[in-house]
């Protein structure tokens, strides 16, 4: 979720208040007592009914605490003044928080559901040999397009948005790297280049965006969609689908040249204390039946095939989120940049959205 920038609202706070007990972590005796699990999680991004099951089945209490960035993940992490022990970094976290000395190495003799992760799933460039990291979460940078606009199957490739045809009608999602990612993919660049040359030759590509450009917005952009404010947007697959769950007209694409597939995925910091209750959970998240309800609830791709094939077959063959071998050989993940390089893509795609 990486870049999920999801919203909690005041209701949703309490629901989860009510269905996980604090939402706040206990700083006193909750966490110092042995039968508690600490986790620090995106918003709304666990099915509920997984904690409660969780807790019944081996009588560990969960505390949930939400973050809405990486970043803020980070800093929190980093201070230690909380004694998390779970959370959820997307995979350019992952290597930033491996070189910080945030992470602590996985016990993989007390892992009893490695064999359920697809091969396609493990060893990426972020944690190789999944040293620190369990995959929960998959998907893709799209583009999602309304039929009542745009003729069914007419959208393929990034390119396309620059059509002066769509003249103010395409709505971004608010995300340096996304945003700047998909520039360079049109123009055949890595996502990753930290050559100066190609960034800038990125930024006048989207400064040339800017006429069809409607929009740059955050989490609202899912109900803008939903609401056919738009024709067009560029969103990540979780996104997608929910707004589609809300308009039938709604379809998404990852287009054939290429795009970002993303990984969010279990970690331990540094910081955690509860190493039974850790192991429980990483365990009972990999079992496919559960898996696979969490996969249904949250609407996002699952890494894990076991419970891939769990699932209904409409969504099994959805390749909107679950694409073909063809498509995801041309996916890139995002890496750890420096931080002088995260500054520059922050910079020129500031350039790009004041210009707008």
């Amino acid at each position: 979720m990486k870049r999920l920038l999801i919203v909690m609202t005041g209701i949703l706070l309490i629901c989860l208040g009510l269905a996980y007990g604090s939402n706040e972590l206990q700083k006193s005796s909750g966490d110092t007592g042995n039968k508690v699990l600490n986790l620090y999680n995106w918003g709304d991004y666990i099915d509920p009914a997984l904690i409660t099951k969780f807790q019944k089945e081996t009588g560990y209490h969960v505390n949930v605490e939400t973050f809405d960035s990486n970043e803020a993940m980070y800093t929190k992490v980093q201070q230690g003044g909380t004694n998390y022990d779970i959370t959820v970094p997307s995979d350019y976290m992952v290597g930033k928080m491996k070189q910080s000395h945030l992470l602590l190495p996985l016990d993989k003799s007390k892992l009893t559901g490695l064999n359920n992760y697809g091969a396609a799933y493990l060893n990426k460039s972020f944690d190789p040999d999944n040293k620190y990291s369990l995959p929960y979460f998959w998907g893709t940078l799209g583009i999602i397009y309304n039929d009542q606009y745009i003729k069914p199957g007419s959208i393929k490739h990034w390119s396309q948005l620059w059509n002066q045809k769509y003249r103010n009608q395409i709505m971004l999602i608010d995300s340096a790297r996304d945003i700047m990612g998909m520039a360079l993919i049109s123009q055949g660049h890595s996502v990753n280049t930290t050559n100066s040359q190609e960034l800038q030759a990125a930024k006048n590509q989207l400064i040339k965006l800017s006429p069809n450009v409607k929009a740059i917005v955050a989490d609202e952009i899912k109900m803008y969609m939903a609401d056919g404010e738009a024709p067009l947007a560029v969103d990540w697959s979780g996104e997608a689908a929910e707004m589609m769950s809300q308009n039938s007209h709604l379809h998404y694409v990852v287009p054939t040249e290429g795009s970002n597939m993303w990984f969010d995925n279990l970690v331990i910091p540094k910081t955690a204390k509860h190493f039974t209750a850790i192991y429980k959970f990483l365990n009972f998240m990999s079992k496919p039946e559960n898996a696979a309800q969490n996969a249904e609830y949250i609407g996002y791709s699952t890494p894990n095939n076991a419970a891939f094939r769990l699932l209904p077959k409409a969504i099994q063959d959805d390749q909107q989120f679950y694409p073909k071998p063809s498509v995801l050989s041309h996916l890139q993940v995002y890496q750890n940049l420096s931080q002088q390089k995260v500054e520059q893509y922050n910079d020129l795609y500031l350039e790009f959205k004041m210009h707008h």
